[in-house]
């Protein structure tokens, strides 16, 4: 039986008007199994270069960053264009990263918004690409660093209480929408 991964963080960012320049937020949920243990809000910039330094930090300063046992994303781009490193992610706190999607990327998509529109577009593209494929797992897309596949499988479905997201994720979401817009709306 394989080791339960059940001291989780899970990291999602604030929705923002297309026209907002500057800071976005992002918010990190801290859950022991499914019990929500403690919140922590953070910024990075849109369409920045920092996802990877600022998720790190936010990690870092937590009193809870000792007992994180597996990063859970809401995703590998934040803010816009600003793409997480998962593999340096994973290095710099010596916890498994899972990166979560519901539905597969529209990758060709994404690579050109990023070489035609985004500057530095090319090297956050490599991150996407260094970050390894979308593969099914357990109900959703997902990449990883520091997990096997059937790993990420019993921690989406250990985690998973309503919907298809597992709670860290899902409460982020939510939080940082509240946060955001005063009111959390959409699926989460």
């Amino acid at each position: 039986m394989a080791r339960r991964l059940s001291n989780s963080i899970g990291i999602d960012d604030a929705p923002f008007d297309r026209r907002h320049r500057g800071d976005v937020a992002i918010v990190g949920v801290v859950f022991t199994r499914t019990r929500l243990d403690g919140v922590m809000t953070g910024k990075l910039r849109r369409d920045g270069a920092n996802a990877t330094h600022a998720i790190a930090e936010l990690v870092e300063r937590s009193p809870f960053a000792a007992h994180a046992q597996v990063l859970l994303l809401g995703g590998i781009t934040f803010a816009g264009f600003n793409v997480a490193d998962i593999h340096a992610l994973r290095e710099r706190l010596s916890t498994p990263v899972l990166v979560l999607a519901r539905r597969r990327p529209r990758l060709a998509v994404i690579r050109e918004a990023l070489l035609d529109k985004v500057p530095g577009g090319a090297r956050k593209w490599a991150l996407i690409e260094k970050a390894g494929p979308m593969e099914a797992c357990a109900g959703l897309f997902v990449q990883r660093a520091g997990l096997e596949l059937d790993q990420a499988a019993q921690v989406i479905r250990e985690l998973t209480i309503h919907g298809k997201l597992p709670e860290p994720v899902r409460i982020a979401h939510l939080i940082a929408g509240g946060y955001a817009e005063g009111v959390s709306r959409g699926r989460a």
